[in-house]
């Protein structure tokens, strides 16, 4: 169990900026969690994909999404393109922000990284992706430890003005 969470970085925009990082992440911790509240600015869609670089890698990724929106729940196995599908995008409610949290424990073992992750969008309206929730489950198959960590709209679009990001370090005692 846990025992602490430090605050290493966190980062709110000022202004519309295409991806997130943190870099330089230290090894003094056993794991790392992100807290999400963002925002893409997708036109002519409620929701966007948040995609996922490890140190700057696209690749050696798999991985296992659940998710559900006002009409269907589905899930996916997917071997390239990690992300969360539940970005509010820019015809969604004003104002509101998916909330998505990640974790990865062992962030420094020379095994491979596993990660897991949830969110929520909402949008209210009636129209079938009104709100969605999703989980993932994934592996980067690398032996590196995790030095940065970047956040991007999958579809290329960027994240709004006051989206922000939390990265702390959980040290097991």
């Amino acid at each position: 169990m846990a025992n602490t969470y430090t605050l290493i970085a966190s980062v709110t925009l000022n202004t519309t900026t295409a991806s997130i990082s943190f870099t330089s992440i230290p090894a003094t911790f056993t794991d790392l969690c992100v807290l999400l509240s963002v925002r893409s600015n997708r036109a002519g869609a409620t929701n966007d994909s948040l995609a996922l670089e490890v140190n700057g890698s696209t690749s050696n990724r798999s991985g296992r999404v659940l998710y559900g929106n006002s009409n269907v729940a589905a899930s996916t196995t997917t071997t390239s393109e990690v992300n969360y599908a539940g970005l509010v995008a820019s015809t969604a409610t004003a104002n509101t922000f998916s909330n998505i949290s990640v974790y990865c424990s062992n962030y420094t073992s020379s095994n491979y990284k596993s990660f897991s992750s949830d969110g929520v969008s909402e949008n209210n309206s009636s129209a079938a992706d009104s709100a969605f929730a999703g989980i993932n489950a994934w592996l980067w198959s690398d032996s590196a430890a995790i030095t940065s960590l970047t956040f991007k709209s999958a579809t290329g679009n960027s994240f709004v003005q006051y989206s922000t990001a939390y990265l702390y370090g959980i040290s097991n005692a």
